[in-house]
């Protein structure tokens, strides 16, 4: 992949080029930079005035964050860690998370993210699978870290509060967790280091010049993948910087037919130890030299809210359930999005009632992107110039390709079904320390198989109908749960729905479809009559069952398996 352009020797075979924008290239150009580390400094001398992440109405300028990420990476270099080693970052959209992960980079480490609500197994497996030998972790998790530090490699243990950045108001903020809303459970580890006294401690340090090449590992993403078992995605500084460069492309095609705002405010809602907030939030943000306006718990819909009333809101990523929630809050409606150039939807199907109403309630489309861990994350995305709601995932970034394969790794044609298979210079250079896991994904000729279900039109445009292991069989018929869904999304009386796959002795499967009721009048039968109108007899769900709420991850994707039992 050293060849970034990814220039193949064919591209008439590529028809999604006919429907780009007119100023996106086919390929982006050679990587401008070697490294995140480079890339980082240059945006905070560039921007040193700026704003780069604000959080509870605390700002911290591009100035600040080259100081502070110094003081970390100089630190982690005393404390004996060598290129490569492994840090741990596990804590939610406070301050110190940028801070920390790019420390991390200066000092040509590679950053683990971990999710903070890990259980101990989760955590054990993702800590001793990476062989990280440090962790900063928020101190709400820390009871976390205590119950497995002993059993992995972790030698130094940094213990983060919610308001260690926030400056004198920090003390507030970290009394009313600790104390009023209780929000920290016991934890003790007598080893572990105070982040502040890190900070102290790191201004003594210099911070020793690395020599990082883009074919270096920047990033381990843990993901399930196809598989379930969790497995670290080796995430190059090349893949990262290539595919920001691609959503950049893909993003000045906007500024063709408006004015660009001097300073682009990021909505950082999703968590930044996910791969979609850390590219399109985190990394696009720095090298605009944008402001990210972090939120720290964005299922606190109302306070969310609140913080969206009091911002010029111009880029805002998003997840379906994450767009539904907003809308059904009474005060989303009196906020400001005039600015709004961009609400980019990702990490599940958006359903087209979603869309529509947030269409009608922002005057700006819900732009649907598709990728994972895997390819860094962003493979394919609708045009952000286009003003309309396409239900597909898009067209293939610059020096992208995407291939539609049977199971015997052979391109089907177009406009049928198949895997979604993904070639680019942002696919992963593999599955850390697992070259089995790796040959299972990776075809002969290099794209990697999605384990998604889709087909590709004759515009380029490519319709995702689900995962694989998703995919229901009715009497010998295919049925996705996403199509499933989306029509039970277009009833008014339902807020979230989930369809799975259930044995049956006549058809092998059966639909069963989960529902959250938005009105609570909502009967069975009215449902089973929707779906009748909308859906073909072996589509149509056989059982349906209400619940008060649906299983969902940390980012707020529902979780089919978990309704599997």
């Amino acid at each position: 992949m050293s060849d970034v352009s990814m220039q193949t020797n064919d591209d008439s075979a590529k028809i999604w080029l006919a429907s780009y924008p007119p100023s996106v290239p086919a390929n982006i150009p050679s990587l401008a930079y070697r490294s995140l580390a480079e890339l980082f400094e240059s945006c905070c001398r560039e921007y040193a005035e700026r704003i780069a992440f604000s959080s509870m109405g605390h700002e911290m300028s591009y100035r600040v964050l080259d100081m502070e990420t110094r003081k970390i990476g100089a630190w982690l270099q005393s404390i004996g860690l060598q290129k490569g080693d492994r840090v741990a970052v596990m804590m939610p959209n406070v301050l110190q998370n940028p801070v920390v992960t790019y420390g991390i980079l200066r000092a040509g480490l590679i950053v683990v993210n971990v999710n903070p609500l890990y259980t101990p197994r989760e955590l054990e497996h993702q800590l001793k699978d990476s062989g990280a030998k440090t962790i900063f972790v928020l101190e709400n998790f820390a009871h976390t870290v205590q119950q497995v530090a002993a059993q992995t490699g972790l030698k130094h243990i940094v213990v983060t509060a919610m308001g260690d950045m926030l400056g004198f108001k920090g003390h507030i903020v970290n009394f009313v967790v600790r104390k009023v809303k209780k929000l920290v459970p016991a934890w003790s580890i007598p080893t572990a280091r105070k982040f502040n006294d890190v900070l102290a401690e790191g201004i003594w340090h210099t911070l020793k010049p690395v020599d990082i090449d883009s074919s270096d590992v920047a990033f381990l993403q843990y993901t399930g993948g196809t598989t379930g078992i969790s497995k670290g995605a080796t995430l190059t500084h090349a893949n990262l910087i290539a595919n920001k460069m691609q959503i950049a492309l893909w993003l000045d095609a906007v500024f063709q037919t408006r004015p660009r705002p001097d300073v682009l405010n990021f909505v950082c809602a999703l968590p930044l130890y996910h791969i979609f907030a850390l590219t399109v939030n985190s990394l696009m943000g720095i090298a605009m030299g944008g402001h990210n306006i972090l939120i720290a718990n964005p299922r606190d819909i109302p306070a969310f809210v609140k913080e969206l009333q009091k911002h010029k809101v111009h880029v805002f990523p998003g997840l379906n359930t994450l767009f539904n929630a907003l809308m059904n809050n009474p005060d989303f409606q009196k906020v400001d999005f005039s600015s709004l150039i961009l609400a980019l939807g990702g990490g599940m199907a958006v359903q087209r009632p979603v869309a529509e109403r947030w269409q009608a309630m922002t005057k700006t489309a819900i732009t649907e992107g598709y990728g994972l861990s895997e390819t860094s994350p962003v493979a394919t995305a609708n045009r952000f110039d286009s003003h309309d709601f396409t239900g597909m995932i898009g067209l293939p970034l610059p020096s992208t390709e995407i291939s539609i394969r049977d199971d015997d790794g052979n391109a089907v044609s177009q406009g049928d079904i198949g895997e979604i298979c993904i070639r680019g210079p942002q696919v992963m250079a593999g599955y850390w320390q697992r070259p089995d896991e790796t040959a299972k994904v990776m075809t002969p000729d290099g794209f990697f198989r999605s384990g998604d279900m889709g087909y590709m039109d004759a515009r380029g445009y490519t319709k995702i109908v689900d995962r694989k292991k998703d995919m229901i069989l009715v009497s010998g018929f295919n049925v996705y749960p996403n199509e499933v869904e989306e029509v039970a999304a277009m009833h008014p009386g339902v807020l979230e729905s989930a369809a799975i796959g259930l044995p049956d002795p006549h058809s092998g499967e059966v639909v069963k479809l989960f529902v959250v009721k938005k009105d609570q009048a909502l009967t069975e039968e009215q449902l089973r009559e929707h779906c009748a109108a909308n859906l073909t007899g072996y589509k149509r769900p056989k059982l349906i069952e209400f619940r008060s709420e649906l299983p969902k991850s940390n980012v707020g994707k529902i979780l089919r398996r978990e309704l599997r039992g």
